[in-house]
């Protein structure tokens, strides 16, 4: 993958965690107070069966089993834990417990992508952590167990999820769309008797919430989420994982623009600290996968890319809109040139 590829990618995929930053100022300004559990619910559940019936495909054989694991990894599980985190701890020390999540990607893409461990990446992962605690850390910041637990888990699914994705890829008939919607559905399946068990529902809902739990479906999730499925299959596991740091970095800027937030020397130097291991992250990463299995069905080979003719629309990388719907067509064979006269 060439370095100017790589960059269009790499930004357009962080696009969908700098969405997810917004999360914070539409929940606070926009939906009905004390409600998580049902703006993750409403965030998902919508979304992926929007998706379901734009495309109509459903999962077949062995990809019910991946299609559920994936959903509940990237979608319903990471989801409850990251607002059980939420409530347990100051928001700064939760976004601090989740920057483990690149190490994490670190060790299991070792295991099952084959990928390498290099000493650039590991310092990549302590400047975004030491840049992210400067960024949202708050001296009266104290420390929950059953926060930093729901953290820790947290962080862990959304980085299984990540690797498992990239093991996996999606199967060869399934869109883009389509493989989204599926662990949108899921996802909000799982939630949705944890929402209904554990939440009272409100008792109205006015126009401003209802535009809320709009953009967290339409553009938080179903949008959101297909830019970042799409990344993932495109980007090395690592690097991908890096780009979610765009998230409590957004937060941070909108909380500056729109809340009457302060943005001190510290703050600033820890936005530079997550900038630059981001770009840490990405170095090396246009080499070729140590394994088949790193660069999966739509890695990072540009040959393998071109073979079948796929092109996603979100990308922006001058392709065809009908990839997202329909299934990828084989290009048709190239004819054998007769054997040349010195041919055996």
């Amino acid at each position: 993958m060439t370095d100017r590829r790589l960059v269009r990618i790499s930004l357009l995929t962080a696009l969908a965690p700098a969405v997810w930053g917004s999360t914070y100022l539409v929940t606070t300004e926009f939906l009905p107070p004390d409600r998580p559990l049902l703006a993750s619910t409403l965030r998902a559940l919508p979304a992926g069966l929007i998706l379901l019936l734009l495309t109509r495909v459903l999962p077949r054989g062995i990809w019910w089993v991946r299609a559920t694991v994936l959903g509940v990894l990237n979608i319903g599980a990471f989801f409850y834990f990251l607002f059980l985190a939420a409530y347990h701890l100051p928001g700064g020390v939760a976004a601090l417990v989740m920057t483990v999540q690149p190490m994490i990607v670190l060790l299991l893409g070792a295991v099952l992508l084959g990928a390498r461990i290099r000493l650039l990446h590991i310092g990549a992962c302590a400047l975004a952590a030491a840049g992210v605690a400067l960024l949202v850390l708050q001296p009266q910041a104290g420390l929950d167990g059953v926060g930093v637990l729901a953290g820790l888990l947290g962080a862990a699914c959304m980085a299984s999820g990540i690797v498992l994705t990239k093991r996996w890829g999606r199967p060869e008939e399934v869109s883009l769309l389509a493989f989204t919607g599926w662990q949108l559905t899921v996802g909000g399946l799982v939630l949705l008797p944890v929402t209904l068990l554990g939440e009272p529902l409100p008792e109205r809902l006015t126009w401003t919430n209802v535009g809320g739990f709009a953009y967290l479906g339409i553009i938080g999730a179903l949008l959101a989420y297909v830019v970042w499925f799409n990344g993932i299959a495109r980007l090395p596991a690592l690097a991908a994982s890096f780009l979610s740091f765009a998230s409590p970095l957004c937060a941070t800027v909108l909380g500056y623009l729109f809340m009457g937030q302060t943005l001190g020397p510290l703050q600033l130097l820890g936005a530079a600290g997550v900038v630059g291991a981001v770009v840490l992250a990405q170095r090396g990463a246009g080499e070729p996968p140590a394994s088949a299995a790193e660069g999966g069905r739509h890695g990072d080979d540009e040959e393998h890319e071109h073979e079948h003719g796929r092109h996603d629309a979100v990308s922006g990388l001058g392709v065809h809109p009908s990839s997202l719907t329909a299934p990828p067509t084989a290009p048709a064979p190239r004819p054998v040139p007769p054997p040349g006269p010195g041919a055996a």
